[in-house]
């Protein structure tokens, strides 16, 4: 598909990646998606990642209380290309390039009115039970939701908007200064990606706490001043939370500590990593209930917050960390496949032998 140009739609498959149930999932042609709104617009799929809640789909059938019960597209990190736009559509034409914003909310409750769309009890968020996910040909969104690149930027690097937005909340909600130190926990895509945004706001020191040596060499690599290796039989956090203070000269702690892996011992290890009056952002999901330190918590009278995809200004400001050459996120794609393999790369994905991999949609010629 010639991305720079003008599409006919009618001319474009709709052929769909479709999860019946745990490890069975089917190729069909669904119906072409129409416009529902003067403000939409719909997008012919160029490149789509993986993301790890697609492989728990894939592999589990269900993230917590999210359940896939009937026959499901997969899919939500993708860029693609305007094939027709609603009447009252002002910011983007046909043949415009965009990154696809997955979800929206409902617009009108109290967290959408306040600008906190991310909270809507009511998102529809691609590939999250019952919606329909990006691995398609064709997707219809809110032309508010797609957000346009610039000429510098590829459509696969496009794809990588997504989960580089979600980095930028992190980061932003761990309100990372210039000067200041951070350690992320975890150096899977999001946690290499929140290396690299807490970088370009100008943290001179970054470190990246993971138990597998090759991902912390290459965050070495992308973004990371540091990198500290936890070994597995390591399991004690406070002796980690030492290393890390040693490794990187920081005898009172991190400014700020983001985990991005979710996991119980990263999470008491982050704890007692920051330092009196630090802020602490917990991005990654894991268990439902954990045990974490609380007296580390209130002794150093410690900021904690949540962080959930992305809010208003986080797409925008990603797209310019890659149009600016601030962030280089094509760095972390491993590999692009064919449409017809896309469940070859959520096997790649499930024995974590890439970083990420790109799914070119079914009109993308490779």
């Amino acid at each position: 598909m010639a991305a720079s140009q003008t599409l006919d739609r009618d001319a474009l498959s709709n052929l769909s990646f479709i999860l019946n149930k745990p490890h069975e999932v089917t190729y069909a042609e669904r119906p072409k998606p129409v416009l529902s709104s003067p403000h939409d617009v719909i997008v012919a799929v160029n490149y789509t990642g993986i993301c790890g809640s697609d492989v728990h789909y894939w592999h589990d059938g269900a993230i917590g209380h999210f359940a896939v019960k009937q026959p499901m597209v997969l899919g939500h990190e993708s860029a693609g290309t305007v094939v027709e736009a609603g009447s009252r559509v002002r910011h983007l034409k046909p043949g415009d390039r965009v990154a696809l914003e997955p979800g929206h909310g409902c617009r009108r409750c109290r967290d959408c009115r306040a600008g906190r769309y991310n909270l809507c009890a009511d998102m529809a968020f691609a590939a999250t039970p019952p919606h329909h996910g990006t691995l398609t040909g064709l997707w219809a969104s809110p032309a508010d939701f797609c957000h346009k690149l610039p000429d510098s930027v590829s459509l696969r690097d496009g794809a990588l908007v997504e989960p580089l937005a979600v980095a930028v909340h992190m980061v932003r909600r761990a309100a990372v200064q210039p000067g200041h130190a951070v350690a992320v926990m975890g150096a899977g895509p999001v946690g290499l990606l929140c290396a690299a945004v807490a970088a370009a706001f100008g943290a001179s020191t970054v470190v990246s706490v993971d138990l597998v040596r090759a991902k912390l060499d290459f965050a070495r690599r992308f973004a990371s001043t540091h990198a500290y290796l936890w070994r597995p039989d390591a399991v004690d956090p406070e002796a980690c939370a030492r290393a890390v203070r040693e490794l990187a000269a920081l005898p009172r702690g991190a400014d700020a500590v983001i985990d991005a892996s979710g996991a119980e011992a990263s999470v008491q290890a982050g704890l007692h990593l920051v330092r009196p009056g630090g802020t602490y952002v917990q991005g990654g999901m894991g268990r439902s209930d954990i045990v974490f330190p609380i007296m580390a918590l209130c002794l150093k009278e410690v900021t904690v917050r949540g962080s959930f995809r992305y809010g208003p200004g986080d797409y925008e400001l990603a797209v310019d960390l890659v149009a600016s050459g601030r962030v280089d996120v094509g760095k972390l794609v491993s590999a692009v496949v064919p449409f017809d393999r896309a469940e070859d790369a959520f096997k790649e994905v499930k024995e974590g032998n890439v970083i990420k991999i790109l799914i070119a949609g079914p009109n993308e010629k490779l």
